[in-house]
């Protein structure tokens, strides 16, 4: 279940339906023509680099990579305005291609969050990716910010159990309210005293730099990627700035880039219900029922917690644990289990679920990776939304979504509202004139990154950039999911076979 947590729920959303089967008629809703600025040129010292590849160390709490995995690390400025500057070392991981005569190249891999560590778990997820291991080198690395590249830590595991059982999340009174706001000012405190001199430099734009040394340093002349989730956000970045360099690019489970923060949110409140609705009714079970249901539980817990050994199930705790099981249709019998249980007053289905997507094992541990995703969000984006500006979207949003609405709409405010450092902009751009083709893949169930995105982000990426493939299906992100999806993917990324724009896959 840990696997399916490597995005939240503020990372992307949904817009209105367009015709998946037309192409774009403009490089971008926006700025059909937008480059980005060239950043300064990079010191020989960092350019110059060859990486020292050793065997990988064991992740926290789990084991080392087989031996055919090597780790090394690369220096990159913290600053990419003073590139002469202080530097930050990203970690990275590879794995040699088998098929040397016809090895094509690297092939770097981010799987969202923002947070997730690259380093950790492509080798776990390794195994999905062996045809295309044959001719590349398989890559990933943490972004700045993120587990071993400094990765930012804001409370320890005593603050974040004490967060955790004195915060509603859906506050319905003034008290609540104040308290609600108060913890996310003091999470933002807390990475300002920790991780002060990283956090104003955690943004997308920075990482995609990054990658771009990276590309360098292994000896590629183009970035051939492949993004999940917020790794999406992160291609579309790097193709921004880099269009010339854009090599065989796959982006699965698009973020939306045509809104801010709230966009996102509004957006996965459609996506999160609408997965959870097609859940129900696999179920045979009338959609307006089973959420009225559910909406009954999270009512009762709101009131009064079930108490799970030395813990208490909230309501807040209780969402959480539903959206994960959102992730992979195959986990949707977790969830009928979880929810039974708790309607019989048994919490520890749901509290068990909560605690795989907020990386809390039974030690009582957390991991940072919620920690990075914030610092790396709120470094983005310039919205900064109020108590009442957050709390006037609650209708709203229980209107698109009984069961997770007001979570999402009081999401808003406690997410960046008191952030210490200011955003990088209110949406991300896109726009990508001059790159090569980009795969861009969308599943019509996909709660956290909804197809509408997909969509938006191949117009984005301009016309002849951002070819849409379209999975009619459940669960965030195709590859390896839909056996379709995964031929037309595996085509692209081997053979350089371009599929044609709104190529459907059910």
């Amino acid at each position: 279940m840990a696997a399916l947590a490597v995005t939240g729920l503020l990372v992307a959303g949904c817009a209105s339906p367009a015709t998946p089967t037309d192409p774009p008629r403009s490089g971008g809703a926006r700025s059909t023509d937008a480059k980005a600025p060239e950043p300064p040129a990079l010191p020989a010292s960092l350019t110059g680099q060859r990486p020292e590849w050793k065997r990988c160390d064991a992740p926290e709490g789990g084991e080392r990579p087989a031996d055919d995995w090597r780790c090394a690390g690369l220096r990159v400025p913290l600053d990419h305005a003073k590139p002469d500057g202080e530097t930050l070392t990203i970690a990275l991981i590879r794995k040699e291609a088998r098929d040397k005569d016809r090895r094509i190249g690297s092939l770097l891999f981010n799987f969202g969050g923002p947070g997730a560590s690259g380093v950790d778990y492509l080798p776990r997820a390794a195994r999905d990716y062996a045809d295309l291991g044959r001719r590349y080198d398989l890559v990933s690395f943490d972004p700045r910010g993120v587990s071993r590249s400094s990765g930012v830590v804001c409370r320890d595991d005593k603050e974040l159990a004490a967060a955790e059982a004195r915060t509603d999340v859906t506050p319905d009174t003034a008290a609540e309210e104040a308290a609600y706001v108060a913890d996310g000012a003091d999470f933002g405190a807390g990475c300002a005293r920790r991780s002060g001199t990283l956090i104003p430099h955690t943004t997308t734009a920075n990482t995609a730099r990054d990658l771009d040394l990276v590309r360098h340093v292994l000896g590629d002349e183009k970035l051939h990627y492949f993004g999940i989730s917020y790794g999406t956000e992160l291609g579309a970045a790097y193709a921004h700035l880099f269009p010339s360099r854009v090599g065989r690019t796959v982006l699965d489970a698009v973020v939306d880039p045509t809104v801010g923060a709230t966009g996102h949110a509004r957006n996965q409140a459609v996506g999160f219900q609408r997965a959870l609705d097609n859940y129900l009714k696999s179920r045979g079970e009338e959609p307006a029922r089973g959420n009225d249901r559910i909406v009954r539980l999270l009512d009762r817990l709101d009131r009064e917690p079930l108490t799970v050994g030395g813990r208490k199930l909230t309501d807040g705790l209780a969402i959480t644990g539903i959206a994960i099981t959102l992730y992979a249709e195959s986990s949707w019998p977790l969830l009928t289990d979880a929810l039974a249980k708790a309607e019989r007053g048994d919490g520890s289905g749901l509290l068990r679920l909560a605690d795989a997507y907020n990386d809390r094992d039974e030690n009582g541990h957390y991991g940072t990776q919620s920690h990075s995703q914030r610092a790396i969000s709120c470094a983005d984006s310039s919205e900064r939304p109020t108590t009442a500006q957050a709390k006037a979207l609650v209708p709203e949003f229980r209107k698109l979504s009984p069961v997770f609405g007001a979570f999402l709409a009081w999401d808003t405010a406690g997410w960046c509202a008191r952030w210490p450092v200011k955003g990088e902009h209110a949406d991300p751009e896109a726009s990508a004139p001059g790159a090569g083709p980009i795969l861009v893949v969308g599943t019509t169930g996909d709660p956290a990154t909804p197809y509408e995105g997909a969509e938006r982000m191949a117009k984005e990426l301009g016309a002849g950039v951002g070819v849409l493939l379209s999975n009619e299906g459940e669960g965030h992100g195709a590859y390896g999911t839909s056996s379709c999806v995964t031929r037309t993917i595996d085509r692209y990324l081997l053979d350089g076979e371009v599929p044609a724009y709104g190529t459907r896959c059910s």
